[in-house]
Formats: C-alpha cells, structure tokens, sequence
C-alpha cells in the first residue's frame, strides 16, 4: 500500500524512521505521558501479591504475533518513566523495541533485594526481615517470568536492571543464576552489603563459571566519600574507612572482572563523578542499554542510504545482520522493521531503481510472512509494472490474510486491468 513516504529520498531513511518511532500517539490520549499497564499476580513463594508494571511496544499490534526481548527493572514504581524514555528515543537503530516490565518493590524491598542475612548494621541490632534475595530469584524465575511470558508478546531473551540493592540482586543474579537474564545492569550496587558477602564470593565465581554471552554494565556515583571531598576515584582504594566501604566494593568486583576475561562475561563499568547515588539511574540506564545492546546498532548505514551500493551488495548487509541478530537474541529475528523496508521498496520506486525495490518488498514478505501491507506494496511493484498477472495474486494473498475490504475491491479493479 503506497504511503506518504513514497517520495523521500533514499539518504532519509533511518532518521525518518526513528523520528517516526518516537512520534506515534494514540489518537485519544488525553495526557502527555502514559506509562505501564498495571498486573499483578499471587506468589505462592513470597505468599503476597506482587505487582508489576507492563509497557508495551508503541508499534505493537494485538493483532500481530511478533514476540519482542524483555525488560525486567526493579523498583519499577520508580524508574519505569525513565527506563521507557531512553528506549523510545533510542529504539529502532540502537536497541531493540522490547516489552519493559517494572517489578514493584514498595514493600519488603529491603528482604527481597539483599542477599544474605545480617543481624547487626553499625554496630546496632538490626530487626528489620532481611536477606531473602534467593526466594525472591524463584518468584522471578518459577512465577514471574512464566506469567510474563504466558501474557505479554515476549521472548526468552531477557534483560534485569537494579539500582542500589536492586544492583546487589543483580549482580548476586549474574553470579548464581545466570541462565535467566542475557544481560544485567547494576547501577550504583550496594556490595558493601553484609560486610562485602557477595564480593568475597564473586572471587570464585568469576574465575570458574563461564559467563559466556552475558553482559554487564555495572556504574558508580561521584558518592565516594560522605564527609571528605578529597577522596576522589583516584585515591578512593586507599582509604580504609567505612565511608568509603561501598565505593571501595564496587571498583573491587569491576577489578575482578576484568581479572578474569576469560569466564566469557562482557562488561562494562563507567564512573559518574558528578552524580549522587540518587541521580545516577538516568544516566546509567542510558549508558547501560545502549552498552549492552551495542552489537545491535545498525551497521553500514552509509551503504544502504547511497543510491549508488549494488543490490547484491546490500542483500549481503541485510543477510549478515540478520544472522548477527539470531547469533545474539538465539532464535531468529527480521533485521530491521517492517516500515523500513517497506518503505525502503517505495523509495526505490521512485528513483526507478527497480530491482532493489522488489528486492526489499520480497525480503518484507520473507521476514513477516503474515503482513497484508507486505504483500499488497509488492502488488504495487508488480502494477507498476504492469504485472497484473503477479499483482492481483498478491492482493490477493493480502485479501485471505487479513479480509480487509481495501483489498477485495484493488482484486476487482486489477482482475479488469488484467484483461484489457
């Protein structure tokens, strides 16, 4: 189906299309933002109800069967709104649409985030439930991520991000339990927990597990010191007060990672000097997901946007990425959306370069098979050459996937054309 975009040049494909991404609204939105669909569902783990905020793709069709990569964010109630900025601006070209789960953890955060007991916190006793991060990784695992993945459009390749005790549990995820997130994200971690716990096990761990295909991005604040502003990064591990106990622990585990390279993990760590521990998320967030998912950038961009690249030369570069994509996600994946190259074919059109356009209206129909849009652009193709033959067959293969009356009148108006 021929759109508005039938006449753009060629060079303003992938900027229109991201302006595109970011600009879609519901037509009835009464508000600037609206964030996350609001679930729940019972534990029988943690014995409680547990909620959870969903938000979808904004090009998500109901209708569709595309499965998309999967966000799970901890202290969701709080950092949704930012964790759905960053990818609305950068999805599309920088990392892949994905279904963002935000997991609330307003209550009994402090015994579900950390990862083991303590009794005494600054020399006083400490009462408060504590510790109990192994149960709250079955309520992920054997609830959590099965009711996900039996209600929302998702995949099994999965992302987890946590901020403070929420990077604690991350990390402590990453260590023992890596199978179920393909990358983590701890921002600003409290691994001065119980005395660095974690950090003393993570010794072994690192140097003995393999860690293949996962990813890390780990980030500290400028926080090093509460009371001495002349500790700064590069002094900060020869203090050895307590005050400088959760900067210290921090930089250790980065230290230990890249120790051991060859346990497989990719990783990241960025120091943020000018940030606290309560404004680190944002930039993290940003930071941490375009790390983590920089293999998926989108490559060659020069060569796809010149009217001069041979076809076969950029089959190749489509080819490749979507092998890249199925190395990385681990099933198959289409190499870029559907509107970019359906589009990709009309623009060619236009610039009468046409056996790139059918190249990329059969690619739209190889890699979303069931997409009635697809076929009918290729009917476009097949009219404008006057193939009416190839034409009206592929309206009306649009017609019998989607019924749509549209398609059941351009058959009668083709099926005429087809006999004159």
């Amino acid at each position: 189906m021929k759109t508005k975009f039938q006449t753009l040049l060629v060079t303003g494909i992938i900027i229109l299309f991201q302006h595109l991404v970011i600009a879609q609204t519901a037509p009835n939105q009464h508000f600037l933002s609206s964030l996350g669909m609001v679930d729940s569902l019972y534990s029988e783990v943690l014995k409680e109800f547990r909620e959870i905020y969903v938000q979808l793709p904004r090009d998500y069709n109901p209708e569709s069967d595309q499965k998309y990569p999967v966000v799970f964010l901890l202290d969701g109630e709080v950092f949704l709104p930012a964790v759905c900025t960053v990818h609305d601006f950068y999805s599309g070209g920088f990392m892949p649409e994905m279904v963002i789960v935000g997991i609330s953890n307003s209550t009994n955060r402090l015994r579900d985030l950390t990862t083991s007991t303590v009794k005494t916190m600054y020399g006083m006793p400490f009462t408060q439930t504590n510790g109990e991060a192994a149960n709250f990784v079955r309520f992920i695992e054997k609830e959590l991520i099965p009711f996900v993945e039996k209600k929302y459009p998702v995949t099994n390749y999965r992302t987890l991000i946590g901020h403070s005790y929420g990077g604690l549990f991350s990390i402590y995820t990453l260590l023992n339990y890596p199978h179920l997130f393909a990358n983590f994200l701890a921002i600003d971690p409290s691994l001065d927990w119980d005395d660095q716990k974690l950090l003393k096990e993570s010794v072994d761990k690192l140097a003995t597990k393999s860690y293949k295909g996962k990813s890390l991005f780990m980030s500290l604040s400028g926080q090093l010191h509460m009371q001495n502003y002349a500790i700064t990064i590069d002094n900060v591990m020869q203090d050895t007060s307590d005050y400088t106990l959760f900067a210290r622990s921090n930089i250790a585990f980065s230290n230990q990672v890249q120790e051991n390279p060859e346990n497989g993990l990719r990783f990241a760590w960025k120091f943020y000097p000018n940030d606290l521990h309560g404004t680190i998320p944002l930039p993290s967030i940003m930071d941490g997901l375009l790390s983590i998912f920089e293999w998926f950038q989108w490559e060659n961009t020069d060569r796809i946007n010149s009217p001069d690249t041979p076809t076969e030369e950029l089959l190749r570069i489509i080819k490749y990425r979507e092998k890249k994509l199925e190395n990385h996600f681990g099933y198959p994946a289409a190499p870029y959306p559907e509107e970019l190259l359906n589009m990709s074919g009309y623009m060619n059109m236009d610039m009468q370069q046409t056996e790139k356009a059918k190249m990329y209206f059969d690619l739209t129909i190889e890699y979303f098979p069931n997409s009635a849009n697809a076929y009918d652009s290729l009917a476009d193709y097949y009219e404008a050459k006057k193939d009416y033959v190839n034409a009206l067959k592929s309206v009306t293969k649009a017609f019998e996937l989607s019924g749509d009356e549209y398609y059941k009148d351009r058959m009668k108006e083709l099926a005429i054309k087809k006999e004159e």
